[in-house]
């Protein structure tokens, strides 16, 4: 199953990459947010292969995702290895120019167990997160 969300930013595609790539500043997406680096990409801090843990208030587990792409100002994408109720759950952010903006399109995948609840599930996590990251990078 799939789920996408688009939005455009009012910042050139460098800015938005910007906020995109720095995993750590996650954490100003939402009140007591901890976000850490617990393995580094092979060409790049934040990139292919670097591991990031995420942790929301609350008692959930923390999610636990490695980067599988890292195209500068273009492409992130990234898969669950922990913390998520979603079966080989990966998600890719997309950048593109958008006149003096960046259009951003989010899409994430998840293999469907339980039919249209995983769909509408899916579908509020990538709306819920390209809304968080929209307002992050629009104060970056």
């Amino acid at each position: 199953m799939q789920a996408t969300a688009t939005s455009t930013l009012p910042l050139p595609i460098d800015q938005a990459w910007a906020a995109l790539a720095d995993h750590e500043a996650m954490a100003s997406w939402g009140p007591g947010m901890k976000v850490t680096i617990t393995r580094e990409g092979t060409a790049e801090r934040n990139g292919v292969g670097a591991v990031r843990s995420i942790k929301a208030p609350g008692p959930a587990p923390a999610i636990v995702e490695e980067v599988t792409r890292f195209d500068a100002d273009r492409a992130l994408g990234y898969k669950a290895l922990s913390g998520v109720p979603f079966r080989n759950y990966s998600g890719e952010v997309l950048l593109a120019p958008a006149g003096d903006g960046t259009r951003v399109t989010w899409t994430l995948t998840a293999d469907q167990r339980v039919p249209l609840v995983e769909q509408a599930a899916l579908k509020a996590v990538v709306t819920t997160l390209l809304t968080l990251f929209v307002r992050a990078a629009k104060k970056a």
